[in-house]
């Protein structure tokens, strides 16, 4: 008999054991995740009773320069470090004092959402697989809200910011051709340039960047007194570049400014880009989703001619970040910027290989997360009655506080109130540093948490109400507190 060649026999390994990162005892991590889980309810549950936001100590900022970890420690012991050093000192934003920056609070609806995707651990790249599905339902449901047509492609996204840059590299591939995408922009691409208000937000002026069009071929557009882009100014200023021998491709109108909550003249931009012949994006980041609100929707009138949106859920839709969204009217046109063929990509008939809808094919990601989840179970638990009338809620309660400082002597508005947004200062001497003073004050002291900004020129606090718990007593606390400690930092 012939021995076999056992130096051509692999041998199989001794043993795995230890080698899965499953529980040994899954009724020990069912017990430690129930406790988890209740713990995060308590936590929702009774924010009140806790500081908006409060500074971490030198012991908490030195325990976070701990090296890395070789060994294993338990889990129970890893989620008690995380309830004395993280959890206490979290930004805040989910707390009802909290009105310093376009944030949403997040629900313990997108909570338990975010947990069953975890669970899930779906790469929503491509496939076939139900996941997409979710995440091509919400782009239906986004078609039907804004009245865009059945071709019209979405895509989740981090943010605002990605969902940006993505429409105007969608809007650069239109005008220059696909076949910049290897030749790069060139001497063609030089002569390109967008046009949006000086109140957009920052994130248009990186997507020029990144998009290799350079910042300075954004073109600033002045603001009326209602802080919205100027009509005839851009008309002017499209005009003066045709006239130089350069090429308008873009404008960028503002749905919802990020200093004052402003909304642009959707329907004339709308107008004039068709008879301009340029693309028409809409930076919605959180002034879209007035949409959902009966009252605030006619204010968007025009968005539907768009030929892109960007959004994020997690703003006025309280999903928990993150959560941002594109949606492009022409989806062949968004194909055409992003897709990429490679072997391993290769598109079946049939098996977990096929599905008509790869994401990958519309944005820069291959490895995706499954935000349309946490989105979807908002969208369906809430609906969008509920959800409007929560957005309604939030620009109320603005009015509110908008009446009290116009009763205050020593407070004086500095801007309309438009949506949700309120800027304002306390009136003094000195104010720029004592306005300032007086927002670090009200973090530090943990009653509220509202930021600054600058208005015409001059320091204003500002209180953007995004958060759904947020009622009139935290408004009063927030003006009390600056009325108080303004006293105490006025000199004059």
């Amino acid at each position: 008999m012939t021995k076999p060649d056992t130096a051509k026999t692999p041998h199989a390994p001794q043993s795995l054991a230890g080698t899965t990162l499953d529980p040994a005892d899954w009724n020990t991590t069912r017990a430690q995740g129930h406790r988890m889980l209740d713990d995060m309810f308590d936590f929702l549950e009774n924010l009140r009773e806790r500081p908006t936001w409060q500074p971490m100590t030198k012991s908490v900022r030195d325990h976070f320069k701990e090296p890395l970890p070789q060994l294993a420690q338990s889990l129970e012991s890893v989620y008690e470090e995380f309830t004395k050093f993280i959890l206490p000192y979290s930004s805040g934003n989910v707390h009802p004092g909290f009105m310093g920056w376009v944030q949403g609070g997040g629900t313990s609806t997108g909570m338990l959402a975010e947990m069953l995707a975890a669970g899930l651990n779906a790469n929503l790249g491509g496939r076939d697989h139900a996941p997409i599905a979710v995440e091509n339902q919400i782009t239906q449901w986004m078609r039907q809200l804004f009245g865009f047509p059945a071709e019209a492609s979405g895509l989740f996204v981090t943010g605002a910011s990605m969902a940006n840059l993505i429409a105007v590299l969608v809007a650069r591939t239109e005008i220059l051709g696909k076949i910049t995408r290897k030749t790069g922009a060139g001497a063609e691409g030089a002569k390109l340039r967008a046009y949006a208000s000086v109140a957009a937000h920052s994130c248009v002026t990186r997507a020029m960047d990144i998009a290799g069009l350079g910042s300075d071929a954004l073109r600033l557009i002045p603001i009326d007194s209602s802080h919205c882009m100027d009509m005839s100014a851009l008309q002017a200023a499209i005009t003066a570049d045709k006239k130089a021998g350069l090429e308008p491709f873009l404008v960028v109108g503002t749905a919802g400014t990020v200093d004052v909550g402003a909304i642009d003249d959707l329907k004339s931009i709308g107008a004039l880009c068709r008879k301009e012949g340029t693309w028409f994006h809409v930076d919605g980041a959180f002034g879209a989703l007035a949409a959902f609100s009966p009252e605030l929707a006619p204010r968007l009138t025009g968005i539907e001619g768009a030929d892109s949106i960007a959004l994020d859920f997690h703003k006025w839709g309280q999903v928990p970040y993150d959560a941002g969204f594109v949606l492009v009217r022409d989806g062949v046109k968004h194909r055409e910027a992003f897709a990429t063929p490679a072997a391993y990509l290769r598109r079946e008939t049939r098996g977990l290989a096929a599905g008509e809808f790869w994401p990958c094919d519309y944005g820069p990601d291959l490895s995706r997360g499954f935000r349309a989840l946490k989105t979807w179970f908002t969208l369906k638990t809430y609906g969008t009655e509920h959800l409007g009338r929560m957005i309604t809620g939030t620009c109320t309660l603005a009015q509110y506080l908008e009446k009290k400082i116009l009763a205050e002597p020593k407070l004086e508005l500095m801007a309309p109130v438009q949506l949700n947004i309120v800027c304002f200062r306390y009136r003094c001497d000195d104010s720029d540093k004592v306005n300032t003073e007086i927002v670090a004050d009200i973090q530090e002291s943990g009653i509220a948490a509202p930021s600054t900004t600058t208005i015409n020129g001059k320091r204003a606090i500002r209180a953007a109400l995004f958060n759904h718990r947020t009622q009139t007593c935290e408004v009063d606390a927030l003006f009390d507190a600056v009325l108080s400690f303004g006293k105490k930092r006025d000199k004059t």
